[in-house]
């Protein structure tokens, strides 16, 4: 309720401004000189970093984010002493965003460049690049301006520091907020539109929903799909019938019965829910947090849910102490009301523990490493109401229970399927720590490879081939088997394309990297036709056809995510490839300019040095955004034709975000 309460507050706020709604600035840096004696200084860069977010420290591997760096543009009586180094609480981790391991600084981060004074008096200016992401998006490569200057004599007066905005004066009048466009485009000066601001225009189409209430709802609905499964066990199923049964017949007031039933499911939510916060509570916030890509934690719980499918295998039961099940159901019966009921719920939970135990297992680890807080609460949540709901509905309409079918050797099957899911998705969590520690022993060939054994001889199990311990002797195969062995081989036999590089948009999710891959055959993808604004627009003016704008970087994982999943789509790419003209521009493209260009953004001056420079302040300055990938649709006046578009990939969304902005265009 408070989260509904603070987005309706957060989205009128964003309707009031408009111009700042994409603009994100989550890192703010200060600089300082300090001097140590007549011979050595230091610049100090210190950054606050808000929450989610972090910087990447220095001399980070190829193929990874931007390194921070130091930068000279202009030195006098000093030169550098060593490299900048990073200074504080550096964190070292497997980033889940790049797949590789990663140094980066949390909350704030510290770097210092050491200096050696060499004359009577000195001069330095230049500027500190960092890149910053969180898990979803990134900020281009981003300039921390410095001019420093002061005396290396005993007598010297402390160094002064000259602002950005006192350096020597850019050669073209600016305004108050940004460059002259003819300044940008000096060779093609009838493209100045193009350059307009259309922030407004594009703020008044919406804004897109919450990633976060859908992973709530993601996760919700997993962990009830998890409880209905659950049900079906041979630990869950045959206690129903008996549960109801003793709370009809135990009072002579049917409506009494039906409450107490309602009280008993009540009791196991707030049992598994009770359950979810305790995670929290023992690990804490920041320890979930990391367990998405913290690679011990990953090795764990892969061991972890191959012993719970070794379980439903058969080789061995996970069993709770029976004297913990034994006074739970003591004290039960010592107690009467909503305390015994209570307690009933609590001994079903220790009694099925060796059914729902491993399942429970599985979600808590499924959602814990999502990264949300409240994520365990959430999947228990939908696991208990799943659990619970037969309880109270069989109870409210006995006469279901007549229809129940019978236990017997089908449920010993539902969980042997379990056992075979459990065994696939340990090897995801392997994976993770397979990049992390740089092993190469499961590569996507590899990963696909087990899946595909492990689904192929799931399918053979329903079809009665392979017989585990628990199972019995009976060889037909019903109907609800034979289409479940019949999903499973089709499944397996759908991942063998991927052994040669189809990129299997089905299991994108958990397969490593397609940068694992040794051998690749796949080249069905899509190419800009520009990747220079201005010239992509003419030529959208002259054959009469919207734009596509996608703001990308050469270290944009999600982007290239969003290339090979949604844009080799046969929808998405005749759309793109046919009615739009595509422009691709590079954030991070270190080209040099020509000139340097000296704009003022936001009351300070600041320089753009590379293509990369130009093109991310053409994002910010146009469309007041600053985050990739970014995709908007603009007519070839400049115009937006729909709202914009970030990490999503849902194939069908942005099928609709380009017809949306293909019919605007033709009205």
């Amino acid at each position: 309720m408070k989260k509904k309460f603070f987005l309706s507050c957060l989205l009128a706020v964003l309707a009031l401004l408009p111009a700042i709604a994409q603009i994100q600035d989550p890192v703010q840096f200060k600089t300082e000189l300090k001097t140590i004696s007549d011979t050595e200084a230091q610049i100090v860069f210190t950054g606050s970093i808000d929450a989610g977010w972090h910087v990447y420290s220095t001399d980070l591997p190829s193929g990874g984010p931007i390194s921070a760096t130091f930068n000279v543009e202009k030195i006098e009586g000093a030169e550098l002493d060593g490299k900048l180094m990073p200074q504080g609480n550096e964190i070292e981790n497997f980033d889940k965003v790049f797949e590789m391991k990663l140094r980066y600084f949390e909350n704030t981060a510290k770097f210092v460049q050491k200096l050696k004074i060499t004359g009577a008096t000195y001069r330095i200016e230049g500027y500190m690049e960092y890149g910053a992401c969180n898990d979803e998006n990134c900020l281009p490569p981003t300039e921390v301006p410095f001019s420093f200057s002061g005396k290396g004599a005993s007598n010297a007066a402390p160094a002064q520091t000259e602002p950005a905005d006192k350096k020597e004066e850019a050669t073209t009048e600016t305004s108050a907020d940004s460059t002259p466009i003819a300044e940008l485009n000096q060779d093609t000066p009838s493209v100045q539109d193009y350059w307009t601001p259309v922030i407004q225009e594009l703020n008044a189409f919406g804004e897109t929903t919450s990633q976060t209430d859908r992973s709530w709802i993601y996760i919700f609905l997993t962990g009830f799909i998890g409880g209905l499964l659950a049900l079906f066990t041979p630990c869950v199923w045959p206690i129903i019938p008996m549960t109801v049964s003793f709370f009809l017949k135990r009072s002579k007031d049917k409506k009494k019965g039906i409450r107490d039933a309602w009280t008993y499911g009540a009791s196991i939510v707030v049992i598994y829910v009770l359950l979810g916060l305790a995670i929290t509570l023992i690990f804490g916030a920041s320890a979930l947090n990391a367990l998405s890509t913290n690679a011990i934690f990953n090795i764990f719980f892969c061991l972890m849910l191959i012993v719970f499918a070794a379980s439903f295998f058969g080789a061995f039961e996970l069993t709770l102490p029976s004297k913990w099940s034994n006074a739970v159901d003591s004290k039960a019966e010592q107690t009467s009301g909503l305390l015994s009921i209570f307690l009933m719920a609590f001994t079903l939970s220790l009694v099925s523990f060796s059914c729902t135990g491993p399942i429970i297992g599985f979600l808590l680890v499924e959602v814990s490493t999502t990264g949300s807080v409240v994520a365990p609460a959430i999947g228990m949540l939908g696991f208990a109401i799943a659990l619970a709901l037969p309880f109270t509905l069989f109870a409210m309409f006995p006469s279901w229970l007549k229809s129940m079918p019978k236990s017997g050797g089908w449920m010993n099957v539902i969980k042997v399927v379990l056992g075979f899911l459990e065994l696939a998705f340990a090897l995801k969590f392997l994976s993770v720590a397979d990049l992390a520690y740089g092993w190469g022993i499961l590569d996507r060939e590899t990963f696909l490879a087990l899946w595909i054994v492990i689904f192929g001889l799931l399918g053979l199990y329903l079809l009665g081939k392979i017989k585990f311990p628990h199972d019995d002797d009976d060889t037909t195969v019903s109907v609800p088997r034979f289409f479940m062995a019949l999903i499973s081989l089709a499944f397996a036999v759908y991942m063998i394309p991927g052994l040669w590089g189809a990129p299997l948009k089905a299991v994108s999710a958990f397969a490593p990297p397609m940068n694992t891959q040794d051998f690749n055959l796949y080249s069905n993808e899509v190419h800009a036709q520009f990747d220079d604004y201005d010239a992509g627009m003419d030529y959208a003016k002259r054959t009469g056809k919207p734009v596509m704008l996608d703001f990308t970087g050469y270290g944009c994982v999600n982007c290239r995510k969003m290339e090979a999943a949604v844009w080799t789509d046969p929808k998405v790419r005749k759309l793109m490839t046919e009615d739009y003209v595509l422009i691709t521009l590079f954030v991070d493209d270190k080209t040099p300019l020509p000139e340097h260009i000296k704009v003022t953004e936001n009351g300070k001056e600041r320089t753009l040095r590379s293509i990369g420079d130009k093109w991310s302040y053409l994002q910010r300055s146009k469309f007041g955004a600053n985050a990739q990938p970014f995709y908007v649709l603009i007519d070839n006046e400049g115009k937006p034709l729909n709202k914009s578009y970030s990490y999503d990939e849902d194939v069908d969304k942005y099928v609709d975000f380009l017809q949306t902005g293909l019919r605007n265009y033709k009205k």
